[in-house]
């Protein structure tokens, strides 16, 4: 039977998040939700707040990806992530808090590069609070 799998590499500032082999990925970039497969075309595409699901060995790991870059090869993923985290990583309580403030952001208006701050900190606090449901 002939391999199926892909390596995948994300990195994250500190760390090494994840490097292993894996059968399909799933994630959100700035064109829309894509799934690679080994073999897919090459392409370089902007990440987008959401969550990244690594499908490898018949299990599905999920993982809160916030922004970033993500290149793609035949046999080849890698994602450059300016923040990448596991369920287990993310303190729940700080995310709920950060919901708060940038809806309160949000209401109070401002000029254009303060309400998309409070846009983009919306949008991760909700992929935060997603995913440690």
């Amino acid at each position: 039977m002939a391999n199926k799998n892909f390596k995948l590499k994300i990195i994250a500032p500190e760390r090494v998040f994840f490097e292993d082999d894996v059968e399909f990925l799933e994630l959100t970039t700035s064109e829309g939700d894509i799934g690679i497969y080994k073999n897919h075309i090459p392409l370089t595409a902007v990440v987008m707040p959401g969550i990244v699901k690594i499908h490898q060995n018949g299990e599905v790991r999920k993982a809160a990806l916030h922004s970033g870059f993500i290149t793609i090869f035949p046999e080849e993923v890698r994602i450059m992530a300016e923040i990448v985290e596991w369920p287990e990583e993310i303190d729940k309580n700080r995310a709920m808090e950060a919901k708060i403030r940038a809806e309160r952001k949000l209401k109070e208006g401002g000029s254009g590069s303060q309400l998309r701050h409070a846009e983009i900190a919306l949008k991760k606090s909700l992929v935060r609070l997603d995913i440690t449901k």
